[in-house]
């Protein structure tokens, strides 16, 4: 039961790293696995949300 299932895993280095300030950003990796934009303005967002104007920019 207390066994996580390995395609719910984040991987250090390839889903995630962490910032010299100590934060976990996500990478565009996990965000296309994701499948969906969450509109929080993440730095590796590939659904090119702008976070300012609330609108997205890429349309691929």
């Amino acid at each position: 039961m207390n066994e996580q299932n390995n395609e719910n895993k984040v991987i250090e280095g390839e889903d995630f790293y962490f910032t010299p300030e100590g934060y976990k950003c996500f990478t565009e990796k996990y965000h296309l696995n994701r499948g969906y934009c969450c509109k929080s303005g993440c730095r590796h967002c590939p659904y090119g949300f702008d976070k300012k104007t609330g609108t997205i920019k890429k349309t691929s």
